[in-house]
């Protein structure tokens, strides 16, 4: 399996507008760009995982704060599923 790197020039006026280190922001970047594919239905949460650095149990974890679910269902239709049962 061949791994392949993704370089995306940004100006120092964006670390400094939210305050991130370049290290923190390059970390998070990874994150949403995984988020983004795993809600898109593009790739898995393991792929997505890997994509974002990190064990897939932590990825799950992740999920919750944006709204997502690693089941395919948000809270919100999970919870009107479960009070129609």
């Amino acid at each position: 399996m061949s791994d392949y790197q993704l370089t995306i020039p940004y100006p120092d006026e964006l670390l400094l507008s939210l305050k991130l280190s370049p290290e923190h922001f390059e970390n998070e970047a990874r994150l949403l760009l995984a988020v983004k594919l795993y809600e898109m239905g593009r790739i898995t949460t393991g792929l997505a995982a890997q994509l974002a650095g990190m064990e897939r149990v932590a990825f799950i974890f992740e999920l919750d704060k944006f709204g997502l679910s690693p089941i395919g269902v948000d809270a919100d239709e999970l919870g009107s599923d479960m009070a129609n049962a």
